[in-house]
């Protein structure tokens, strides 16, 4: 909460901070500068993030994850051109089936908060008149334990502070209004949402015939035996009585002698 106020020192504070031998000092490090940094895009606190990603203990690659999403809520790739390569290492982290269950939680969480709020929410620990807010310092104050119990992420909700504005008339209705913005409306747009990978369609392989294979094949059909002959009907029965009549002739000859 102290440093909150002046963001913009955070990050000299605990850049030694980031590289102690002890892994909660350098999750207290991440954190500190996610919460302290929030919604500013930062490069100093996203250039000591980074490499904090790659800890070799899982609960820090997660604090570093979740540092970097609060550090990048509310920024667009052309305010922040390094959002991009963040959202893909979400990502990356998310669908990959070898990765630490922690670290693939926190990536998830860190893909919710950039999206917080429908991207119309920010993290924050004042309020609009700039005094301290204490339902978001308690709440992020339980939310840095989320490494010990993951139910204790749903307290980041009381640190969400709204950046859109609503007007209203004296009858509660919307009036229509014009709003007249000399910047290009890619200073203000949205972040792409994210598409489902698109199924490849299958390819048909031909399989391949070895030359071995083919020569088995045209020496069976060379040595193949001819098809054997069968009798029909007709000659069946002609067969017959030829040999009743051979028979007949027998028998005439044996009466005669």
């Amino acid at each position: 909460a102290v440093v909150s106020t002046q963001s913009t020192g955070c990050p000299n504070v605990v850049s030694l901070l980031s590289e102690s031998y002890n892994s909660h000092v350098r999750y207290g490090a991440a954190l500190a500068l996610g919460i302290s940094c929030a919604g500013s895009g930062m490069k100093e606190a996203l250039s000591i993030l980074e490499p904090m990603i790659n800890d070799p203990v899982n609960y820090v690659r997660q604090g570093a994850l979740l540092a970097s999403a609060m550090v990048l809520v509310q920024q667009n790739e052309h305010m922040c051109p390094k959002l991009k390569t963040f959202k893909d290492l979400f990502s990356k982290t998310m669908s990959d089936k070898h990765e630490d269950v922690m670290v693939k939680f926190g990536a998830i969480l860190a893909q919710g908060i950039i999206n917080a709020g429908g991207r119309n929410c920010t993290v924050s620990m004042r309020t609009q008149y700039g005094h301290t807010n204490v339902p978001s310092v308690v709440g992020l104050l339980v939310f840095t334990h989320t490494w010990f119990w993951f139910p204790l992420s749903h307290f980041l909700c009381l640190a969400f502070q709204p950046t859109y504005l609503i007007g209203l008339n004296k009858d509660l209705k919307m009036p229509v209004m014009k709003f007249k913005s000399c910047a290009k409306p890619s200073t203000y747009a949205y972040p792409p949402l994210l598409e489902p990978p698109k199924e490849k369609e299958k390819e048909k392989v031909s399989t391949a015939v070895l030359s071995t294979t083919a020569k088995k094949a045209a020496k069976s059909k060379s040595s193949s035996a001819t098809p054997m002959e069968v009798d029909t009907p007709a000659a069946a029965d002609k067969k017959a009585e030829e040999k009743k009549e051979e028979k007949k002739e027998e028998n005439k000859e044996e009466k005669k002698e």
